[in-house]
C-alpha cells in the first residue's frame, strides 16, 4: 500500500482547493491554443501547417523543460516551485501579447514556449502532489476534481478570446482577402493588436497568483515517505535506479499518446471542422464542445472511481470508447462527424487522472523525476497534431485522423490492461 501524505482532513481539503485553482489556470491557458491557431493563421497571414506551430511551440516546452523542472523542485520544494512556475508563465504571457502586436511570429511562438515552460514546472509539481495527497488507489478521484477545474476554465477560454479578440473573424477574413496590400496590413495590424490587452491582464494576474501561492498555507510534502509501497519502498528510498520502474516508462509513452489524442479532439477540432467547409465563426467554438464533453466525463469518473470501478478499469473502457468514437467520426460527415470528435472529450476525461497515479506509484525519492518524465510525454500534443496538419494537405483528413488516433487509444488500452502492472526490477 502507498503511504498517503499525513495531513488532517481540513488541511488536505485546503491544499486540494489551492491546487484546484492552479488547475483552473492550467486549463485556461492551455485551451486557448485551439482558438489561437485560427487567430495566428489570420493575424500572421499563415497557411494551416505553420499556424499549427502554435501547438508545437507550446507543447515542445514540456519535453525540453520537464526534467530541468524536477531539478528546480529538488532545490526549491514544491511550494516555491509552483510560485516560480506561475511567474514564468506571467513573463511568457506578456511576451506573447507584445510580439503578437508587432506581428512577429517567431517572437509570439517564443512567448508560448515560455508559458509552456512555466506550465511544465507547475505540472511536474502539482500532479504528483495531488496524487499522493491521499491513497494512491483513489488518486484518480482527486485528479478528477482537478480536471473539473481545468475543463471549466477550458470551456471559458475559447468563449472569452472569441468575444474579446475574434468577434466577426469570418467577415474580417473576407475583407482581408479582398483588400489591397496596404489595407490588408492595416486590418491585420488592428486585429493582432486586440490580443495584447487580454494577455497583459493575464500576465498581471499570474504574477499576483505567484505571490499568493508563495504565502499560502500549502504544506510541503516529502515523496520519500509519501509515495512508497511495500514492494518498492526500500528500493525507491535508497539507491535504486529510476530505470527499475518499467511501469513509469510505459506510462510516459501512454501520456504521449493520450495528450496527442486529447489535443487532436480539443485544439485540432476547429481545423477538422474547417476541412468540411464549416464557417469560421462556428469552428472557433468547437473546442468548447469537446471540453463540455470532458467535463461530463470528469463528473462521471468522480462519482464512479473507486466506488464502482477501479481507475485502471475505467481507463480501459475509456480507451475502447475512444476507438469507437474515432470510427464513428470517420464514417460520418459535417456536424455529425464533428460531434463524434467532440464526444472524444468524454472518453479522454479520466485518462490523465488514471494514467498519472498508475505510472508514479511507488517511486519514492524518484517521484519528482518520474513526474518530469511523464510531463515530457505531453510533447505528444505537439507531434500528433503536427502530423495531422501536414498529412491532411495531401490525404483525406478523416482517414488521417483515424490512422493517427486509433493507435493512440489502442496503446492506452494496453497500458490499462497490462502496462501499469509491469514488474518493478529490484
Amino acid at each position: 500500500m502507498t503511504t498517503p501524505l499525513p495531513a488532517t482532513q481540513p488541511s488536505r481539503y485546503g491544499s486540494i482547493a489551492i491546487i484546484g485553482a492552479l488547475f483552473f489556470i492550467f486549463g485556461f491557458v492551455t485551451w486557448l491554443n485551439g482558438p489561437l491557431i485560427t487567430f495566428a493563421q489570420l493575424a500572421f497571414d499563415l497557411d494551416e501547417v505553420n499556424a499549427f506551430l502554435i501547438l508545437t511551440a507550446f507543447f515542445l516546452s514540456y519535453f525540453f523543460l520537464a526534467i530541468p523542472s524536477s531539478w528546480i523542485l529538488k532545490r526549491t520544494g514544491m511550494k516555491k516551485g509552483l510560485a516560480l512556475g506561475l511567474f514564468v508563465m506571467a513573463v511568457g504571457a506578456a511576451l506573447f501579447g507584445e510580439f503578437c502586436t508587432q506581428r512577429w511570429y517567431p517572437g509570439a511562438l517564443g512567448g508560448l514556449f515560455v508559458i509552456g515552460g512555466g506550465l511544465a514546472l507547475l505540472q511536474t509539481a502539482s500532479n504528483p502532489y495531488i496524487s499522493i495527497l491521499g491513497p494512491i488507489e483513489s488518486a484518480a478521484q482527486r485528479i478528477a476534481v482537478m480536471g473539473i477545474c481545468n475543463k471549466i476554465a477550458g470551456i471559458l477560454a475559447p468563449i472569452v478570446i472569441g468575444m474579446l479578440v475574434m468577434q466577426g473573424i469570418g467577415d474580417l477574413s473576407a475583407q482581408v482577402a479582398a483588400a489591397d496590400a496596404a489595407t490588408k496590413d492595416a486590418l491585420l495590424d488592428a486585429f493582432a493588436a486586440k490580443i495584447h490587452a487580454p494577455y497583459l491582464v493575464m500576465a498581471g494576474l499570474l504574477a499576483l497568483l505567484a505571490i499568493g501561492v508563495l504565502f499560502s498555507p500549502l504544506p510541503e510534502i516529502d515523496p520519500n515517505t509519501a509515495n512508497t509501497s511495500a514492494d518498492t519502498g526500500s528500493n525507491a528510498r535508497d539507491g535504486g535506479s529510476i530505470f527499475r520502474y518499467p511501469h513509469l516508462w510505459l506510462g510516459a509513452l501512454c501520456i504521449f499518446t493520450y495528450v496527442g489524442a486529447e489535443v487532436m479532439a480539443g485544439d485540432a477540432i476547429g481545423a477538422y471542422g474547417k476541412a468540411f467547409g464549416l464557417p469560421l465563426d462556428q469552428t472557433k467554438f468547437f473546442t468548447t464542445f469537446t471540453l463540455i464533453a470532458m467535463l461530463a466525463g470528469y463528473v462521471v469518473g468522480l462519482l464512479a472511481i473507486p466506488r464502482f470501478i477501479s481507475q485502471q478499469d475505467y481507463l480501459k473502457w475509456s480507451a475502447v470508447l475512444g476507438v469507437l468514437l474515432v470510427v464513428g467520426a470517420y464514417f460520418t460527415r459535417d456536424y455529425v462527424s464533428v460531434g463524434f470528435v467532440a464526444a472524444l472529450g468524454f472518453a479522454n476525461a479520466m485518462m490523465w487522472p488514471a494514467i498519472f497515479p498508475l505510472a508514479i506509484k511507488g517511486l519514492g525519492r524518484h517521484t519528482e523525476m518520474g513526474s518530469a518524465l511523464l510531463v515530457m510525454g505531453i510533447v505528444g500534443g505537439a507531434i500528433i497534431p503536427r502530423l495531422f496538419a501536414g498529412l491532411k494537405q495531401t490525404h483525406d483528413f478523416q482517414l488521417v485522423f483515424l490512422l493517427l488516433m486509433v493507435p493512440c487509444y489502442l496503446y492506452i488500452l494496453y497500458f490499462a490492461v497490462r502496462g501499469h502492472r509491469a514488474a518493478t526490477r529490484i
